[in-house]
């Protein structure tokens, strides 16, 4: 019998399948269907026509082999998709046939060539009068927008908690917008299984290498506060406990939970092993809840990452001087600015399996760098690396050329002040110079977030 959680057949019978009708008698109707009728009698010439549709008739039913070109045909669509096949352009150059390989339409990364064709079309437009930022942020277009999670978490609270059914331990893997949904989607577990949460894990990751723990990231007694009426947090496990499993966290079973589990999911499997030993763990936890939740689920998910989790006090402070900084020096456009987080640092590249403009040099680095980070992942049997596919598909992140120009067609000029979030930028030198020229970004100091340390290099302009 399950401990508490908050989620809230027909007869069989046996047909025997019918026996296949005789070919002979299969073979008189269809020739009575073709040459049969008014008109023509039996012993009559048959039309062309007639005897296409026979040929036609006869061949899909009698003989049903010819379906299996469907599959065949799909599977040719898919290679053809995928790159894998295509169209060669035959042309002939000094009597001499040459052979180009046309790659499908939006595999490549063209962006350089887009630019080039556009930017005398940007420089006339450069003193236009008209900028979007200085409307972006209207109060009159936002008046409607309410917090999603008010109606539905007055419903999900309690004013004492049920008994828990045991302890939760998650460990959140990944960068730190990874590691801030894990903690959320641990909230919503916790609150579904009316377990207690012990404050996360943060996994030592092998690209940032931080070991920043939940602490010194996020405000923890804020956390445990807001949390109070939905779901009990504490920072460690209870010593009794801990003994039971040898004061080794490791001896607790860790539970190989699916990306994207349904609630359903934890339920069943989760909940008996959390009843059962008091204590699992489940880690790594990124993305180990669905999107699509109960919407009591979702409500308790909102309240942790809109109200519960907050930035340690240094972390504040910084953002608030960095803040100022901004509207200052973005004076000329009444203190308004834009800013945007890059995500064109090597290992996003890499892990992308996208290709841009730097032939081999880049192809042999981001096999590095996938190497480095990632050992063996992209090298498994089986493992195909498509970026023709990924590029099609939306899956290459953006340049910083190619987010000067989506910035350009929203109506920001060059007048409007950018201020890039960041890691380390691949080939920055290269990569910075088109964004540079589309706005009012100058110079190559940029805010650098550099994962946590929010540093920044040199003055903001």
């Amino acid at each position: 019998m399950h401990g508490l959680s908050r989620l809230g057949t027909g007869s069989n019978r046996s047909v025997s399948p019918s026996p296949p009708s005789s070919p002979r008698f299969r073979h008189g109707r269809y020739k009575n269907f073709a040459g049969g009728g008014g008109g023509v009698g039996r012993g009559g010439k048959q039309s062309a026509a007639n005897k296409i549709v026979f040929v036609l008739i006869s061949t899909v039913f009698r003989r049903k082999g010819v379906l299996l070109f469907a599959p065949l045909l799909y599977i040719s669509g898919m290679l053809l998709y995928m790159g894998l096949l295509g169209f060669d352009v035959v042309s002939l150059k000094n009597a001499v046939v040459v052979v180009h390989r046309r790659s499908p339409p939006g595999s490549v990364y063209r962006s350089p060539q887009l630019f080039q064709k556009l930017w005398p079309h940007m420089e006339a437009e450069s003193n236009a009068t008209h900028n979007a930022l200085m409307t972006a942020w209207n109060l009159k277009m936002h008046q409607g927008w309410k917090p999603c999670v008010n109606s539905i978490i007055s419903k999900a609270g309690f004013s004492e908690l049920p008994k828990s059914n045991g302890f939760l331990i998650i460990e959140a893997n990944g960068g730190l917008n990874q590691q801030r949904l894990s903690i959320c989607d641990a909230v919503a577990v916790a609150w579904l299984l009316n377990a207690t949460l012990v404050i996360p894990i943060f996994h030592l990751n092998s690209v940032w290498r931080d070991s920043s723990k939940f602490g010194d990231i996020f405000d923890e007694e804020f956390f445990i506060h807001a949390l109070r009426n939905h779901v009990n947090v504490v920072r460690e496990l209870p010593e009794d406990v801990l003994q039971r499993f040898d004061n080794n966290i490791s001896n607790i079973v860790n539970l190989r939970v699916k990306g994207w589990s349904s609630a359903a999911h934890y339920i069943q499997k989760v909940l008996p092993k959390l009843e059962a030993m008091g204590a699992v763990r489940i880690a790594p936890f990124s993305n180990r809840l669905a999107y699509s939740v109960p919407s009591n689920v979702q409500g308790v998910r909102c309240l942790s990452n809109f109200q519960a989790l907050r930035f340690a006090e240094p972390i504040r402070t910084l953002a608030d001087k960095m803040v100022e900084r901004m509207v200052m020096n973005s004076s000329h456009s009444g203190g308004k600015y834009v800013s945007v987080h890059l995500r064109f640092e090597t290992d996003m590249v890499a892990f992308s399996c996208c290709e841009y403009d730097g032939g081999e040099e880049e192809k042999r680095e981001m096999d590095i760098a996938r190497e480095r980070s990632w050992r063996g992942k992209f090298r498994r049997r089986g493992r195909v690396i498509r970026p023709g596919a990924n590029r099609m598909d939306g899956k290459c992140p953006l340049t910083p050329l190619e987010v000067g120009l989506m910035l350009r067609g929203m109506g920001f000029n060059n007048n409007t002040s950018v201020f890039v979030a960041a890691g380390n930028i691949y080939k920055a030198e290269k990569y910075m110079a088109p964004l540079k020229d589309v706005s009012a970004f100058r110079n190559k100091e940029y805010i650098d977030y550099s994962r946590r340390a929010c540093s920044i290099q040199g003055p903001l302009i």
